[in-house]
């Protein structure tokens, strides 16, 4: 037993010994394979501290900044509170969620939107206030913007409309002073990367390699200031993706007594029912899918009556559940719009409302009201062209979403800035140009940056860029009539019809 024993002890001492020389052998082979780490550059005694208290320093200027922008424009209480809802929680760093977002919305509004400009502005801004900390680099930058909740950014762009729409009453000469509110959609490009191209694929028409992705945007934007309530955000194409169920997503923003203006495609069942559901009104122009039969329902005058409008069948994103709930039918009104003004396409169009008291609302009313729908694509055009958002430029879906969401507060932050100088002249907040906004803007943040350090500063500052904002009116002009065309020729481009990293291997084969 004893010899047993000792065997097992000799065998064991063995294997722990050849188990340690692995061990020696492998810590060898690492340390030959790991490079040598790089030696530290030698910092002055005390450089750490030196630069955490620059930190703090520049953190504190920001939280004691009146506002974010100019004026009353953004005050920082608004922002805290946006901060405070979405739960933030952050390291005490240079790039703060204030830092961050005041860098951001100047890079939307700049026109240069690089990353590098943006960066360069805030040190030009820490310079003239005696401030220091910064770096050139973008990286830690363009970090900080992915650390941003899309939450947060959404949150401020709802919480400035509805700021600027409670500032700004409805229109008192149009459907008897109810707040008016229009639903209309357009698509953004972006660049093309395996990311985006995941989650906004490009259309099926274009080949694999040549196209760019694209997505959907829908917009609730108010008649009486421009400004975008909310917004949604989907794919080109799929399921559940059209401007229709966009505008579901979007139901919490007609109130009752609102009044939606919607175009052609939203006059349906179903969005009537949801909008009357919820105590609002829609006007549309009839999607032509129901006969019109003006012999037919109760006659309110010529080409006007009512009609009854049978539940169709449960569409398929649908659920039993909520077909049941819908109402079996809805009593609507159809009425003809005479279209008078020489050059327009449409001669007379027929448009659906669920607004069926024709004493309150005439058919001419009706009418003036369908027409102001067209606002709303001038509003889509000022966030797309001025403010240079139709073509994107973040490489991933998430960026791509808070890069809209921080356009949409810099257009909503230039409505109420044309609010607040059309009120000093008794205009309408329409009546100033958006683009003359958005120079006035630009052209008075160096000034601001270097004289803007006491309230007295600011308050001339602004007054003098509502002065200067308040003579750039828009011309009346309802019934301009020009060609949809222009007269300048493009310069003659080459247009790749392959995927460029074949292009570039058939021209280095050409030697």
């Amino acid at each position: 037993m004893r010899q047993r024993n000792h065997g097992r002890m000799i065998r064991q001492a063995a294997g722990k010994k050849r188990a340690g020389k692995k061990r020696r052998e492998n810590r060898k082979t690492k340390a030959a394979r790991k490079p040598r780490r790089a030696r530290k550059p030698h910092r002055p005694r005390g450089w750490r501290s030196a630069s955490l208290r620059a930190v703090a320093r520049t953190r504190q200027m920001f939280l004691h900044t009146p506002d974010l922008c100019f004026g009353n424009l953004l005050p920082t209480a608004v922002v805290q509170e946006a901060l405070t809802r979405s739960g933030l929680v952050f390291r005490d760093c240079f790039y703060t969620p204030l830092v961050t977002l005041w860098t951001f919305l100047y890079q939307v509004l700049c026109p240069d939107p690089s990353c590098r400009q943006a960066v360069a502005h805030l040190l030009a801004y820490l310079a003239s206030q005696g401030q220091s900390g910064g770096t050139s680099d973008t990286g830690p930058y363009c970090k900080a913007r992915e650390r941003l909740p899309e939450s947060l950014v959404a949150d401020l762009a709802r919480t400035t409309g509805q700021r600027l729409q409670a500032r700004c009453p409805a229109l008192s000469t149009l459907l008897r002073g109810r707040p008016v509110k229009i639903a209309d959609g357009t698509t953004l490009s972006m660049p093309d990367t395996p990311e985006n191209q995941k989650a906004y694929p490009q259309p099926s028409s274009q080949k694999p390699g040549l196209g760019f992705p694209i997505l959907r945007l829908l917009a609730v934007i108010s008649l009486s200031c421009g400004a975008v309530l909310d917004a949604a955000v989907s794919p080109y194409c799929g399921k559940k993706t059209g401007e229709t169920a966009l505008l579901r997503q979007l139901f919490e923003q007609f109130q009752k007594d609102d009044v939606a203006l919607a175009d052609a495609l939203f006059a349906n069942y179903w969005t009537f029912a949801g909008l009357l559901k919820r105590g609002a009104d829609l006007i549309a122009r009839h999607d032509g899918k129901r006969l019109v039969e003006w012999s037919r329902g109760k006659r309110l005058g010529k080409k006007d009556h009512l009609m009854v409008w049978k539940k169709p069948a449960r569409p398929s994103w649908m659920s039993r559940k909520q077909y049941h709930r819908m109402p079996a039918e809805l009593h609507l009104r159809e009425l003809a719009v005479a279209v008078c003004q020489p050059g327009f396409r449409a001669q007379q169009i027929v448009v659906v409302t669920s607004l069926t008291d024709a004493e309150a609302y005439p058919q001419q009313q009706i009418a003036a009201a369908y027409r102001a729908r067209w606002q709303a694509e001038l509003d889509l055009r000022a966030i797309k062209q001025v403010l240079a958002m139709e073509i994107l430029r973040c490489q991933s879906p998430a960026m791509v979403r808070k890069e809209i969401w921080m356009h949409l507060v810099a257009y909503n932050l230039i409505r109420t800035l044309l609010a607040d100088a059309a009120q000093t002249v008794h205009l309408e907040p329409r009546e100033l140009s958006f683009k003359a906004g958005l120079q006035m803007l630009n052209a008075f943040a160096p000034i601001w940056s270097a004289r803007a350090t006491t309230a007295a500063n600011r308050e001339d500052l602004y007054a003098a860029i509502l002065q200067a904002l308040a003579r750039h009116r828009v011309g009346d002009r309802p019934d301009r009539v020009e060609p949809r065309a222009v007269k300048r020729r493009p310069r003659p481009r080459t247009y790749l019809t392959e995927p460029r990293p074949l292009a570039r291997r058939r021209l280095l084969a050409k030697g």
